[in-house]
Order: structure tokens, then C-alpha cells, then sequence
């Protein structure tokens, strides 16, 4: 699922637990006509050359890094970058536990989404929400390959440029100038992210995923992943169906849209979910845009246009456009419990001209000025990579790797004279499932160009499972991974697929209803399982028991 990274004037990070999930379109290597395949595993593929790997344990100690919690734990695993070379160039990935508070049944593995967030640092962030599943597990979470500590992939200066040539105007006016761009940047992004770089995929993912679980000591993967991590369980679950625990996918995927589809998706949804902020905005006596909806509504759409026209600086200085606005709305809008700060920061810019509230949500509170990579990032090499320092992680490392990533996971690719024939259609297509997001949404959909074909695998093989029953929660509200394709998911999946259908607002429902996060604990520690197509109420109406 796409999002846009904000990266005018800085590179903004989201560190919202189980709110990475949004997908970025990106970026892979710099050949036209390459493919990255990847065929399904078997139990003699998992040990042809690769008992190495399986046969190791991980050694934990203390976290190292700013602000590390003092009971985290921190490990790592080494895993082979090319799986079809197993004696080949190796890296190391990242791995943080909390461990089990009693008796431990074993681990339970989390993904945060994304792609690109770093799970070592979510976890420490926000393990709080995951302490009542230390009764009964190690709490563990990584870095995928390509992230964070993890041979962390980075496109130096050509991050920046690879927004740029896709932001607003220009992002959908000269195309044979922007595919240029996107080729060139291409190019870099392969310069600075090494070896890793054609093997950052979810496919190769999930096949580190199961060389964790051995190493962590269970004959079965228990795992949580939300957004883009329904993504990654989903694929593991179709490598390796014999290996599959307790399993839930929280805020699902689509396993089969093209990337424009899954761009229209997006618009769709924020557009619901802003209509249904400024509907309880006008409730409010403070609500900056007045008392009527329909009238909120227009003078939001009016600001962007005119931020776009005549920007206003921001609180560093650089100008601050309607499409920065829209971004950060869209980052607020993840989450209900936001509303209230959303509206305060849209009565700042509109009182005061004061950005910093809007700036604050695009970046998660944090925010990271762009800057080419003061050293290369660590490389595979054969004997090992090794962790990255935190230090040494690119300033870009999150936007790259979700742009590496995707691509790699996309097999479309439309050639240029496609692309140019069909913005001007897919442009009204876009404006009309969102005056405010479409625009926004649209200039990603030229990202993946230039870039080689991903594998088919997922779109084509990733279906009717012969596992353990797996619970997939979906949001009806969510306004990144709509609530349909958690049940077109769940129909291609087969009957292994158990839906909870969480009536709520915001992306993935573990952390925003209480009615999940206690279905979905007594799944993963007692195997309780709710019955299929079981809701859990709206919290706001009082009915939180499902």
C-alpha cells in the first residue's frame, strides 16, 4: 500500500506503532529489463547449503544506542544475501526481545510495517502495547534486511532528486524528463546500497523470517505483523505452510493490485477518513473551518491549492506547500486518537501561520534534515557484514528501502510510452476519488519506472494455504489498507484464513481497540481463536466486546 514520504524539506519518519504500514513505490535497480524471481521454498531447498544458518543461536545482551530501553535485549542472525548462493556474500539482521516475564512457550516475532521501519527501534519505542504477551513469549522483533542496522540500503542525494521529479506539477508534466530523473536515480540508489539491494524483496524477507525461528530455538513461526507485515506473513506462510504458529496479519495487504489501484485505494480511503475528521471537527466551537461539513470540506481543499500557489515558510525556513499539508494529514488520519491535535495544528497554520503542529505529524515528532551518507553503508561481503553502527544508518534508509523494496515486490512495468498515454486518464481518475489526495497520490505511481521487474511470486503464488489457521484483522475505517482487501485476502488464502472485523476507524486495530488487542493476545498465547466474520464494536459507541 503506497504513502508518501515527505522528504521537502527533510526526511520525515512515522514512528507510530503499527502505522509504517503504508508502502511507498520505489525504487530497485537501474536495468530496464532485469527480473527478480523467486520460487517457492521446500524443506530440501531450506537445507541444501544452508545448515550453516539454521544451525545457529542467537546471543543476546544489552541494547546499545540512545534512549534503549534497560530490560531490551539485542541479537543478531546471519543470513545469506543471495539464497540461491549460499556459500556466497552474507549479512547480519538486527534482532530485540523482551523476554517472557514467566514460563516461555518460545517467541512470538513482530513486524511494525512499512516497508523500511526499523523493528528495533519500534519496539523499543512502543513495547509497552506488546508487555501482556511477555506472559507467555519472548517478545522479539528485527530489522529487515536492508533496513536499519540490517545492511541498511540508501539512494544518498538522488532520495531528494526521486521526490522531486515526482512532486506535484512536475511529477506529471514533462515525462520524458522525470523517467530520466527516476532512471538516473535509479542508478544511485544502486550505488550506495551495495550487494543487498537486488535481494531486499519480501520473499527474501520471509526466508530470513525462517532462518529467525530456528535460530530462536521453535519448530513453528508465531508472528504479528501489521500492514506491510501482513505482506511478509502471508509470503512466509506460502514458503513454508508446514512452519506456521499462531499467525495474525492486522491492517492486510493486497496481495494482487497493481500499483495505480492500490494508489486509488489510498486516495479513497483518506478522502473518507478526512470527511469523517472534519464531520467531528465541526461538532467542536474551536474547529477551525466553521460549523458545516460541506463548507469544511471546500475550505480544505481551497488551502491546499492556495499553500500550493503561495507557500508559507515552515519552521525551518523552506516553504511549505499544499502537498506538505496533505501529507501530514495523511499521517494524522492513521489514528482517531490524533483528531484532536490535527485540529489544533490546522487552527495554528490557519491563525497563525504556523506550521510546526502540521510538520510535527508528517515526521512522528522527529524530524531528520536530508544529507548524502557521510560514509558508505556497511556492504555484504563474505565473510559478513556485520551490524551497522546506528550512527552509520543513512538519513534516507527508511524512504529507500521502502522504494527498493516495493519495486521488488511489483512485477508491472509499463514502458514509457505507456506511462505518457496514460497520466492524463489516470490523473481524473485520481482527482475524482480525491480532490485532496489524488494529486498526491498520483505522483507516486511513476516511481517504479526504469527499475527491473519484481517477482511474480506473491502476485501469482501466494494463495490457498495449507497452514495452521491464520487470524486477519481488518479495520473498516482504516484509511491506508482497505477493510475489502482484508477479505479478498482472506478468500485467496483459502480456508486457513480466520476474519475479525474491527468496526472502528484507523490503521490496523491491535493498538486503537481494546476488543482487538485482547482477541488477538488470546489467540497468540492460548490459541482462542474467533470465530470467523466475529466483529468487535466501535469503540466510540460504547460497544468494544465484539
Amino acid at each position: 500500500m503506497q504513502a508518501k514520504l515527505e522528504t521537502r524539506p527533510s526526511v520525515r519518519r512515522c514512528a507510530v506503532t503499527g502505522a509504517l504500514g503504508l508502502a511507498l513505490l520505489g525504487a530497485g535497480l537501474p536495468a530496464a529489463n532485469a527480473t527478480a524471481t523467486a520460487a517457492p521454498v521446500t524443506p530440501r531447498d531450506a537445507g541444501s547449503g544452508l545448515s550453516r544458518f539454521y544451525d545457529q543461536k542467537v546471543k543476546w545482551s544489552a541494547c546499545e544506542g540512545t534512549e534503549m530501553p534497560k530490560d531490551l535485549q539485542c541479537g543478531k542472525v546471519t543470513v545469506p544475501v543471495d539464497y540461491a548462493r549460499p556459500r556466497g556474500r552474507t549479512l547480519d539482521v538486527a534482532l530485540a526481545r523482551y523476554r517472557a516475564t514467566g514460563a516461555s512457550r518460545g517467541s512470538v516475532l513482530l513486524n511494525f510495517g512499512g516497508p523500511g521501519g526499523s523493528g528495533v527501534n519500534e519496539l523499543a519505542v512502543g513495547g509497552k502495547e506488546f508487555m501482556h504477551l511477555t506472559n507467555g513469549y519472548d517478545v522479539v522483533t528485527f530489522d529487515p534486511r536492508g533496513v536499519g542496522r540490517s545492511s541498511p540500503v540508501s539512494c544518498g542525494p538522488a532520495t531528494l532528486k526521486i521526490m522531486e521529479a515526482t512532486d506535484g506539477d512536475e511529477g506529471t508534466g514533462d515525462a520524458e524528463d522525470v523517467l530520466k530523473r527516476l532512471r538516473d536515480g535509479a542508478a544511485e540508489c544502486a550505488k550506495y546500497s551495495g550487494p543487498v539491494l537486488p535481494h531486499i524483496g519480501t520473499v527474501d524477507a520471509a526466508r530470513d523470517l525462517d532462518v529467525m525461528r530456528r535460530a530462536l530455538g521453535d519448530d513453528r513461526l508465531n508472528y504479528l505483523g501489521f500492514s506491510y507485515g501482513t505482506r511478509l506473513g502471508a509470503v512466509y506462510a506460502a514458503q513454508f505452510p508446514d512452519k506456521v504458529g499462531r499467525m495474525v496479519l492486522d491492517g492486510v495487504d493486497t496481495l494482487t493490485e497493481p500499483l495505480t489501484e492500490q494508489g486509488l485505494a489510498g486516495a479513497r480511503g483518506q478522502q473518507t477518513a478526512l470527511e469523517n475528521f472534519l464531520d467531528w471537527c465541526v461538532e467542536d466551537v474551536a474547529c477551525p473551518f466553521g460549523q458545516d461539513a460541506r463548507s469544511a470540506r471546500d475550505q480544505v481543499v481551497r488551502l491546499v491549492g492556495s499553500l500550493d500557489s503561495d507557500p508559507v515558510p515552515s519552521a525551518f525556513g523552506e516553504p511549505f506547500t499544499g502537498q506538505d499539508m496533505v501529507g501530514a494529514i495523511g499521517q494524522a488520519l492513521y489514528s482517531r486518537d490524533l483528531w484532536p491535535s490535527l485540529e489544533r495544528a490546522l487552527a495554528q497554520l490557519l491563525e497563525d501561520g504556523d506550521t510546526r503542529g502540521l510538520e510535527g505529524f508528517s515526521s512522528g515528532g522527529v524530524t531528520f534534515p536530508v544529507r548524502a551518507p557521510a560514509r558508505a553503508p556497511a556492504r555484504a561481503d563474505k565473510d559478513g557484514a556485520g551490524l551497522t553502527d546506528e550512527e552509520d544508518v543513512p538519513m534516507d534508509n527508511l524512504p529507500a528501502a521502502l522504494m527498493a523494496i516495493n519495486c521488488a515486490d511489483d512485477p508491472d512495468r509499463p514502458t514509457a510510452a505507456q506511462v505518457t498515454a496514460s497520466l492524463g486518464p489516470l490523473r481524473a481518475r485520481y482527482e475524482e476519488a480525491s480532490p485532496v489526495f489524488g494529486r498526491y497520490r498520483l505522483t507516486q505511481v511513476l516511481m517504479c519506472y526504469g527499475r527491473p521487474r519484481g517477482t511474480d511470486y506473491i502476485r501469482d503464488d501466494v494463495k490457498n494455504l495449507d497452514t495452521a489457521k491464520v487470524l486477519l484483522v481488518g479495520t473498516r475505517g482504516d484509511p491506508a489498507t482497505p477493510y475489502r482487501w482484508t477479505t479478498e485476502t482472506a478468500d485467496r488464502l483459502g480456508p486457513s484464513a480466520v476474519v475479525l472485523d474491527n468496526r472502528g476507524e484507523g490503521h490496523t486495530g491491535y493498538a486503537s481497540s481494546e476488543c482487538v488487542h485482547r482477541k488477538v493476545d488470546d489467540f497468540l498465547l492460548y490459541g482462542s481463536l474467533p470465530p470467523d466474520g466475529s466483529s468487535c464494536g466501535s469503540e466510540s459507541a460504547g460497544d468494544g466486546s465484539g
